[in-house]
């Protein structure tokens, strides 16, 4: 069993406004909202994953949402899967064999695309989660949006942005961390000025460090991470700014949890909780991840109506995977183990994106313009070695054993193939401001992307020692938006996608990709965003429906074949909204519905295909929520709770198997003791809940038990 630690008061992320003790305190006759606590309802402030003009998400026809940096660290969010799973509609779980999954709007995996300030890595396993330190804000389109950010993104984009050097003369900020399973945290910022004055400084630096250590609440389960973030911002001329930025990032796993098996016989999938910490993998399994970014990142404003700016990029990382996967009751109880997996990536990716922005008239009327090119090439080599090995032991008394004893895997790494795929995409998009009332938002991009994939094991007719495939997509966006007050308004909306075959080229294998074309989907959305009591409150409503068609299915007479009939519909509602209730109480929840179905889907189960018409996919929760109240007693004590609802899952096509419902509710307390230093603690899971983060085939990957925290902040 898990080596039992006494509750120790872990360390939580929390925000303050540190200028001085009035940061969260509020005028008996009026309330100001934006002073009583961090919201992740914000209207209008600009996004940029919702368009590449810089709108609002008021001026965006299109349900976005942005989680910055005060609302990060109010939350108390530890990494990136923490802020995406506190927004709108998001559940998202991060075990190593699906890197960063998320499911939203009905779709998971590639359909939802992750992006790393704007750049499209196009490949879920790279998108595992990052230390919330380093990072400035994330934010969310949902719905296709590949006239955006590429082909993909059927189902939505996340982007997540990292901390860049500011004008800010100095800042220096930390936080120390230490609680339940020896989960631990030193970070550090420092933002400085390379001059002795504001007006002599015309270069700033940024540094920010995290080192992060958990035992884990799984047994001989141990990670450890590490970020690094450097970011040089130079005026070179009143209108030509440069900044560098250099990320580094790593993780590392000794005996990663692959969940546990479940009890046989039942649809409702059920754990024994006697054994609810066991970790089945082997002793020396493995997940390590180091990743190494270098962006250079130009801006020159032409005129006050023109400017330019260019990102040129690199990403180089490597992954690697030592693991025993699957695990299963036998029918004498004993815990049958199997699926040795070998594993490395070795991934590059190098591109450059220029984007000009442009505001004029068009006959009398207002109108803004961006428009670019894109491209990016993705080089990646794969070493994979699968075993059909498998061992039966007793779940009370068993001794993991050693990755290096298993044959056919303990040969070392063999590099099988080698993939490039370039992409050129020319962009354009324009807001029109048709009345003082009413703006048309438009949006359109076209992408070429080639594929080139060299095989170095055995060679096939399904696995030929080289192939190439190229593909070219259009997609894009119309929109109107309509301003019903000044604090009110509606959209609409129509959007189109491209998405690749097998989700993702930087793996797939030639039967993957055959000669099959790219899917399309589409998606109607119609919406309201507004304010209300006087700025007291502000709400969202979206309601949508996606249809993703023409991905790859068995075909329905012959289970050997794969043929491009699949369809997938999604319709649903989002709502999200923020409340000052008193002037000391906030309250703001969120709340997503999705009716996710096949419309046309053929797998093969035992030899046969079988159709999945009317199914609901795997990992889709039709209901997920999110509540929080915040409370603050004066200017140096505030507290609050929150609670997370997530709906019930199918782990199989089918839908045979379902992993039950769940609740999640945490509470935290902070203290300001001064100007410059403020203490949290906060417990996660207050009620100790038994749940599946994720499930698949017979396992369960449960989330974390009841975790208690201590964090110290301070700010200078």
């Amino acid at each position: 069993m898990i080596r039992q630690t006494s509750l120790v008061l872990l360390a939580s992320t929390c925000s303050i406004a540190w200028a001085d003790h009035s940061a969260i305190e509020l005028s008996a006759t009026s309330i100001d909202a934006s002073r009583a606590a961090p919201s992740g309802v914000q209207l209008d402030e600009p996004i940029r994953t919702g368009s590449k003009l810089g709108l609002t998400a008021r001026q965006t026809p299109a349900s976005v949402s942005v989680s910055d940096r005060s609302v990060i660290e109010q939350r108390g969010a530890k990494d990136t899967q923490d802020v995406i799973n506190a927004m709108t509609g998001v559940n998202a779980s991060a075990n190593p064999g699906y890197g960063g999954f998320v499911s939203y709007r009905g779709f998971t995996q590639n359909q939802v695309t992750q992006l790393f300030n704007g750049i499209n890595l196009g490949y879920s396993s790279a998108t595992r989660p990052v230390d919330a330190w380093v990072i400035d804000r994330v934010e969310l389109i949902g719905g296709p949006s590949s006239f955006l950010h590429g082909a993909g993104a059927v189902g939505g984009s996340i982007n997540y942005i990292s901390k860049l050097a500011s004008r800010d003369q100095q800042t220096i900020d930390g936080r120390l961390r230490y609680g339940s399973f020896d989960d631990s945290e030193i970070a550090f910022g420092i933002n400085q000025a390379l001059a002795s004055s504001p007006a002599e400084a015309h270069h700033f630096v940024r540094l920010d460090f995290s080192r992060g250590h958990s035992n884990g609440y799984i047994d001989r389960n141990e990670r450890d991470t590490d970020s690094l973030a450097l970011s040089l911002l130079s005026e070179l001329t009143p209108d030509l700014t440069h900044t560098l930025a250099i990320e580094y990032q790593q993780d590392k796993e000794v005996s990663p949890y692959w969940g546990a098996p479940i009890l046989p016989g039942r649809s409702t999938m059920k754990i024994d909780n006697g054994r609810r910490f066991e970790n089945y993998n082997v002793a020396d399994g493995r997940y390590e991840q180091r990743v190494r970014w270098l962006r250079s990142m130009l801006d020159y404003q032409i005129s006050d109506a023109t400017s330019v700016h260019n990102t040129l990029y690199h990403y180089d990382a490597q992954r690697d995977y030592r693991n025993l996967e699957r695990y299963s009751y036998n029918a004498a109880s004993n815990v049958q183990r199997g699926s040795p997996y070998l594993q490395r990536h070795e991934q590059t990716v190098l591109g450059d994106r220029i984007e000009l922005r442009h505001a004029n008239t068009l006959h009398g009327l207002s109108s803004q313009w961006a428009m670019g090119v894109d491209y990016s090439r993705m080089r990646q080599d794969l070493y994979p070695t699968a075993g059909s090995w498998s061992d039966v032991v007793d779940p009370d008394h068993f001794d993991p054993g050693s990755f290096g004893d298993i044959p056919g895997v303990n040969t070392g790494l063999t590099r099988q193939r080698h993939h490039q795929i370039d992409n050129r995409a020319v962009f354009a998009e324009n807001r029109l401001q048709l009345t003082d009332r009413l703006a048309l938002l438009t949006g359109l991009r076209y992408d070429y992307l080639e594929m080139q994939v060299d095989n170095y094991g055995t060679v096939s007719p399904t696995s030929p020692a080289y192939f190439e495939r190229r593909w070219e997509s259009l997609s894009g966006r119309v929109g109107l938006t309509y301003e019903l007050t000044p604090s009110a308004s509606v959209y609409l909306q129509y959007s189109t996608a491209a998405d690749l075959p097998a989700g993702s080229l930087a793996a797939a294998t030639y039967s993957n990709v055959g000669l099959f074309d790219l899917s399309k989907g589409e998606q109607w959305e119609a919406g309201s965003k507004f304010d209300f009591l006087e700025g007291r409150g502000a709400a969202t409503i979206a309601l949508y429906q996606i249809v993703r068609k023409d991905f790859t299915v068995r075909d329905s007479s012959n289970p050997n074949l794969t043929v491009q009939a699949g369809q997938q519909t999604s319709r649903g509602i989002e709502l999200a909204g923020r409340f000052q209730v008193t002037p000391t109480l906030l309250a703001e929840a969120n709340y997503a519905y999705v009716d996710a179905q096949y419309d046309e889907f053929n797998e093969a189960a035992n030899g046969i295909s079988v159709s999945r018409k009317g199914n609901a996919p795997v990992n889709v929760p039709a209901n997920v929520g999110n509540l929080w109240l915040t409370y603050s007693f004066d200017t140096a004590w505030s507290m609050g709770v929150d609670g997370r609802y997530v709906g019930s899952v199918y782990a199989d096509n089918a839908n045979t198997l379902k992993a039950p419902a769940y609740t999640l509710f945490g509470a935290f307390a902070r203290y300001q003791v001064d100007r410059n230093t403020a203490l949290t603690a906060r417990v996660r899971n207050l009620t100790d809940e038994v749940y599946a983060k994720q499930a698949y085939g017979l396992q369960y990957y449960m989330g974390a038990p009841r975790a208690l925290e201590l964090a110290m902040d301070v700010r200078f």
